[in-house]
């Protein structure tokens, strides 16, 4: 292995080594984010040590720094002879690296079992990665006693956040009302289903007031996070470690979203019935909005909502094309509206057309 890769590796394993090490610290200071900021770490220096064993380059020309997470995980998996990885473990990585972003940048509250499922699942990668990548096995590079220890490891999914959203909801009854302890314990499920649903960055403060809001009435969280209903947990004693992976259910599939695309990572879960979630036609946008369906076609032209992929799409279905918009476009239109009123937008939009004629 020549030099560079080899330092970036090693890089790497020391930081997963610093990451397992504060998982079993017996006291808890810093400890979640020190070993989710550890983690995300030794990702970072492996996927550019891989990239470079394998030809490829980890700075672009004339540029001072290396590129970033997410354009590793994008050319491991797309890079030709450098691909490495595969869509699930692409989806495990984007989450790892959303809840690193949280714990460096924001408030993060995370249970004893997410934590547990996060280390283990990324120490069982690492180590599929090293083999597939370089050929080593981990317990070579880490003693084989030092592995995540949790006296309660999680079994499936399904039980893991309905264990959190029963605690979410203690924290949300009247008379406690501990809003900021709520959204802390929020943020780390958003961003595991944001991850898994190929959305990138943290939840804003509207998302957080929402999943509050559905969550206070009563709406179940399946309906909530729908994106964690598509993977779950699998685990197998290979050797003296549990093997614990994230994997996609049956029947589901996952696809690479395109470079460039605004606020997406780099997979994500594939919406198999397309149809059902562009469920509005613009009768229907404009009757959710209170507009007439001119005036709500023209914040839709004000606001560029058919750019938005996930506002509009097109379907052609034999010779028809049918023009749909989403959930979300109501959202949008609401939100301009806000901003600016119908009868503004409408001017604007008339003179325009006036200037396009002449």
């Amino acid at each position: 292995m020549k030099r560079e890769p080899r330092l970036l590796l090693e890089k790497g394993c020391d930081s997963l080594l610093l990451s397992i090490e504060i998982f079993n610290r017996p006291h808890d200071r810093g400890r979640v984010s020190s070993t989710l900021i550890l983690l995300n770490h030794a990702f970072e220096m492996f996927l550019k040590a891989a990239l470079i064993h394998r030809g490829g380059r980890i700075r672009e020309a004339r540029a001072n720094q290396t590129i970033g997470f997410d354009t590793c995980v994008r050319r491991g998996l797309t890079a030709g002879g450098q691909k490495f990885l595969t869509e699930e473990q692409a989806l495990l990585l984007q989450s790892i690296n959303g809840l690193r972003d949280a714990a460096q940048h924001d408030l993060l509250e995370i249970s004893e079992g997410q934590l547990y499922m996060h280390a283990q699942a990324g120490i069982t990668l690492f180590r599929d990665l090293l083999k597939d990548v370089f050929g080593q096995d981990l317990v070579d590079r880490l003693p084989e006693r030092v592995l995540p220890i949790s006296t309660s490891p999680p079994k499936n999914l399904t039980a893991l956040f309905e264990s959190e959203v029963s605690e979410i909801k203690k924290l949300l009854r009247p008379g406690k009302r501990r809003n900021i302890e709520a959204e802390a314990r929020i943020r780390p499920l958003v961003i595991l289903d944001s991850a898994i649903r190929g959305e990138k960055g943290q939840p804003s403060a509207a998302d957080l007031r929402r999943i509050k809001a559905d969550l206070s009435s009563g709406k179940s969280w399946q309906n909530i996070f729908k994106g964690v209903s598509a993977i779950e947990i699998t685990a197998d004693p290979a050797g003296p470690a549990l093997s614990l992976r994230l994997t996609k259910r049956e029947g589901i599939p996952i696809q690479l979203v395109p470079e460039g695309t605004p606020d997406a990572s780099v997979v994500a879960v594939k919406r198999v019935d397309e149809l059902g979630y562009y469920s509005l036609g613009a009768k229907q946008l404009a009757e959710k909005v209170g507009l007439t369906t001119p005036k709500a076609l023209a914040v839709v032209n004000h606001c560029d909502i058919r750019a938005n992929a996930e506002y509009y799409r097109e379907f052609k279905i034999g010779k028809s094309l049918f023009k749909r918009y989403s959930p979300k476009a109501v959202e949008a239109v609401k939100s301009a509206l806000k901003k600016e009123t119908i009868e503004e937008i409408w001017s604007k939009q008339h003179v325009n057309a006036c200037r396009v004629g002449t």
